[in-house]
């Protein structure tokens, strides 16, 4: 039984590629600034003794590194899915 999604049976698919590409690029990069700037500010607020801001800059931290975690995570998993679905 061979059923797999037709990519080609909507108009302007190729364009919807290029957004969803795009879009994960920007999440990557807003990634990265937020992980920098976070880790930033949690090495100085812990320095200086303000823990209440180096915890609020190791949440960021955390959170910046499981938004690029589940961005790349997601490709992955779509390009297994796509690969178990041609090998049914």
């Amino acid at each position: 039984m061979g059923v797999f999604p037709d990519f080609d049976g909507l108009g302007g698919i190729g364009d919807l590629r290029a957004v969803v590409g795009a879009l994960l690029t920007f999440v990557l990069i807003v990634a990265v600034l937020m992980l920098i700037v976070s880790a930033i500010v949690w090495a100085i607020a812990a320095a200086h003794g303000n823990y209440a801001t180096a915890s609020k800059g190791r949440v960021g931290v955390l959170v910046a590194v499981g938004a690029a975690v589940l961005a790349g995570g997601g490709v992955a998993w779509m390009n297994w899915l796509l690969n178990l679905g041609q090998t049914l």
